[in-house]
C-alpha cells in the first residue's frame, strides 16, 4: 500500500459553532465521503484525524460531545482514528509512523478548515516527503475577521466588515501557496477518475 487518504477534521465540533452558517462548502462531507469510498475500493490506507481542546469548555472540548466524525461518515473498524491539539496532523499524534508502517509514500488531504489544518498537514506532509494532493472541494473554511475585529464580533459583523476575508479568497490564497510547491491541487472528480 502506497497511497493513503487522511481526512481531517471533518468533525461535528465545526457545525456545533455559530460560524458554520458561514462555511463555504457545508456539504463538504459528501466530498470526503466519495473520496473515503474510491479510496477504500482501491486498497488504499484510510485515516481519521480529529480536533480537540480538552479543557477548554468550547465545541472542542471532548466532554461537549462534538469532538466526533460528521454524522454522516463513518471509520471502518479498520481505520485508524486519531486525535490531534495542534493544527496539523502530524506533531500530536502517530501519523507518521501509521504512513511509514503502511509502506504509504502518497498521501491525499482533505477536511476543515482549508488554509489552517488541512494546508499545514499538506506543507508538513511534504516536508516529510509525501507526495501531497490537496483536495480542494473536499476541505471546507470561513470567512476570517481582520486582525483588528473585536474578538466577539457576531457572525453579522464578521459578514458586514468589509475587511473580513472570504470564504472564497482563503481557498483561492491557498491553492496559489500550495500548488506545485508542496501539493498538487486537485478536485475529488479529478482524483477519483469521475
Amino acid at each position: 500500500m502506497t497511497n493513503a487518504l487522511v481526512v481531517i477534521d471533518v468533525q461535528e465540533s465545526f457545525r456545533a459553532r455559530p460560524l458554520w452558517a458561514t462555511t463555504d462548502n457545508p456539504d463538504v462531507a459528501k466530498k470526503v465521503g466519495q473520496l473515503v469510498d474510491a479510496a477504500r475500493a482501491a486498497g488504499d490506507r484510510v485515516i481519521w484525524v480529529l480536533h480537540a481542546e480538552p479543557g477548554t469548555g468550547n465545541t472542542f472540548d471532548p466532554a461537549g460531545g462534538h469532538v466526533r466524525v460528521m454524522d454522516e461518515l463513518s471509520p471502518a473498524a479498520d481505520e485508524p482514528l486519531l486525535t490531534k491539539t495542534v493544527h496539523n496532523a502530524f506533531t500530536t499524534t502517530n501519523l507518521q509512523h501509521l504512513l511509514t508502517v503502511a509502506g504509504v509514500r502518497s498521501i491525499t488531504v482533505c477536511g476543515l478548515r482549508t488554509e489552517q489544518c488541512v494546508e499545514t498537514t499538506a506543507r508538513v506532509a511534504s516536508d516529510l516527503g509525501y507526495q501531497v494532493t490537496f483536495a480542494i472541494d473536499a476541505t471546507a473554511t470561513h470567512p476570517i475577521a481582520h486582525p483588528d475585529a473585536p474578538a466577539d464580533q457576531t457572525v453579522e459583523e464578521l459578514l458586514a466588515d468589509p475587511r473580513t476575508l472570504s470564504a472564497a479568497d482563503i481557498a483561492a490564497r491557498t491553492v496559489y501557496a500550495l500548488s506545485g510547491r508542496f501539493a498538487t491541487v486537485k478536485t475529488v472528480a479529478e482524483i477519483i477518475g469521475s
